[in-house]
């Protein structure tokens, strides 16, 4: 019990560094920097101050990296949830997929022509700094409601081009070299990590939501931790099928997060604090592996400068431009999307792998993604606002509603359904006795508006963004989503 004293301190001072970290969300919206800027910041700056704190492995820093990683798409995924992702699914596909593979591809020219690296490894680091990231996006987006689709397709894409990056590293890693046969091993082996984790994913995510309907558990606590439990088995069960376990969880999140479940606030709740502490270690940690002092010479600021620039300014609007020209998108949209992809801790983690593989120049390769990460952060990360206000995309923040009003049940309330009234819609601008239904027995139970109530009385007008709850029979659910959630149709059609 010698040790009682100095681990007491070491606890405490790790629960005063979390306590920090929680708060310095404050300053991040003070300063407009974005939170995971200042935690990588920090960590590195610290390690440096003290070279002890920088005394991990590679394999340590992976590892804590890839659960914080798993904990954030899996929230990602439930955040965005299926009815959200359906009507930009082409655009996050696109730009997941052939955006990760052009982007690399740009960037590994790039890195060959301008700067006289090997094809491989030019290629190793194109993928590395190709995807964005979950955890940056979902931070500066977090409080911030996007109208329209651009938010679900950054969202969307920061979710879907990890995998896609990882398994491509992953691939070029195992190849070993550029040449024909190499190629084609990569290509099969990307193609089966992606089926295999898409298929885990959805055939695990509809099993989790019978599990969760299904099987009840002595307590509420537990419930948040059978989910969280679930996710790590799927993203165990993909990596050990040779899949991409990070698809696998994303896509989970995505098929349980409209499904109605017993305590799903509560799951929600959890999932969503505990991604937001998988952040925090996340950039802490991968900040502890930063060496300031190597980010000083000049073969690695010099060309990490170029790409971070070239990546924002030519490399992205230019390719993913070209991705999204099917798609419809307003062009301040598309302006928007195309600025707005940044990157974050899941390129410092490519990094480490090559740090882990003994890659030649593994080490320089690593602290120029530093250094395209740190301006990826703070110049694009903390322009966000500035450029959807300048671009006039509609963005407001959402504030937190820390009260609930609610009552618990103790079998599912299968005739009772909430609504969204949306802009455009036949009860947008009507008054509740003036609605128009085929039948009578409809209770509005609530009027929520702005996140206060509002009396409900026959005369109360509903508005665009009004949240109602309504009793009726579950019969009726198409005819009332179409009354709320619906655009009213145009006469004559």
């Amino acid at each position: 019990m010698t040790d009682v004293v100095p681990f007491g301190l070491v606890v405490g001072v790790v629960a005063v560094a979390g306590l920090l970290a929680v708060l310095s969300n404050r300053l991040s919206e003070r300063a407009h920097i974005p939170a995971p800027a200042i935690f990588l910041m920090c960590a590195a700056v610290a390690s440096n101050v003290r070279p002890q704190l920088g005394n991990l492995s590679h394999q340590t820093v992976e590892r804590v990296v890839t659960v914080a990683l798993v904990v954030i798409l899996f929230d990602g995924g439930m955040h965005i949830g299926w009815s959200r992702f359906r009507p930009a699914g082409y655009a996050v596909l696109a730009i997941g997929v052939v955006g990760t593979f052009a982007t690399a591809a740009a960037v590994a020219l790039l890195a060959h022509v301008g700067f006289g690296l090997d094809w491989w490894l030019a290629l190793l680091l194109g993928t590395a700094v190709a995807p964005t990231d979950p955890a940056v996006v979902f931070s500066v987006l977090g409080r911030r409601e996007v109208s329209g689709r651009s938010g679900t397709m950054l969202e969307g894409e920061s979710g879907a081009n990890d995998p896609v990056g990882i398994a491509l590293l992953a691939s070029l890693l195992a190849a070993g070299g550029v040449s024909v046969g190499a190629v084609g091993r990569m290509a099969a082996e990307f193609v089966a990590q992606m089926a295999v984790g898409a298929v885990v994913g959805v055939l695990g995510g509809w099993a989790l939501l019978w599990f969760m309907r299904r099987v009840a558990l002595p307590s509420e606590g537990l419930y948040p931790l059978r989910t969280l439990a679930a996710a790590m088995a799927l993203f165990g069960l993909a990596t050990v099928a040779h899949g991409s376990g990070f698809l696998a969880v994303f896509v989970a999140g995505i098929v349980i997060s409209d499904g109605r479940a017993p305590y799903k606030g509560e799951i929600e709740r959890f999932h969503s604090a505990l991604a937001s502490l998988g952040e925090i270690v996340a950039f802490l940690i991968l900040g502890l592996t930063v060496d300031l002092t190597a980010l000083a010479h000049r073969d690695v600021w010099v060309m990490g400068l170029v790409l971070a620039m070239a990546l924002a300014l030519l490399i992205r609007p230019v390719l993913i431009g070209l991705v999204l020209a099917p798609v419809r998108l307003r062009r301040n949209e598309r302006a928007f999307v195309l600025w707005a992809g940044l990157k974050g801790a899941v390129p410092i983690l490519l990094g480490s792998f090559l740090l882990t593989a003994g890659v030649p120049q593994a080490q320089r390769l690593y602290d120029v993604i530093v250094v395209v990460v740190a301006f990826s952060v703070l110049v694009q990360g903390g322009s966000v606002p500035t450029v959807a206000r300048l671009l006039r995309v509609p963005m407001r923040t959402v504030e937190p509603e820390p009260w609930a009003l609610g009552v618990r049940l103790r079998d599912e309330p299968d005739s009772v359904r909430r609504y969204r009234i949306t802009a455009g819609s036949p009860a947008d601008g009507s008054t509740l006795e003036d609605l128009t239904l085929s039948f009578d027995d409809a209770w509005i139970c609530f009027v929520v508006r702005g996140g206060e109530l509002v009396p409900v009385r026959g005369r109360t007008v509903l508005h665009a963004g009004d949240e109602l709850l309504v009793l009726a029979d579950p019969e009726h659910s198409g005819e009332l989503t179409a009354a709320f959630s619906w655009p009213r149709p145009r006469d004559g059609a």
